[in-house]
């Protein structure tokens, strides 16, 4: 039974270490990964806002009613 439990605590010991090693790794890559994304999401987006701002725009109306009296 003692075996079984150092097993276990073994893996846990390096499930633990993985977990923080990689969470390290990640957050000093963040500013990479973000730079890459954030320029291919800007483009993207300049290129799809145009077109749907002229999908929603309604038409300006060609004639008005007159002024309101005060």
């Amino acid at each position: 039974m003692q075996k079984l439990f150092n097993a276990m605590s073994v893996a846990s010991f390096t499930i633990s270490v993985s977990i923080i090693a990689g969470s390290a790794l990640l957050y000093t890559r963040i500013p990479s990964i973000t730079q890459h994304y954030m320029g291919e999401l800007t483009k993207m987006v300049t290129d799809m806002v145009p077109g749907q701002i002229d999908d929603v725009m309604p038409e300006l109306p060609s004639v008005t009613g007159p002024a309101l009296p005060f």
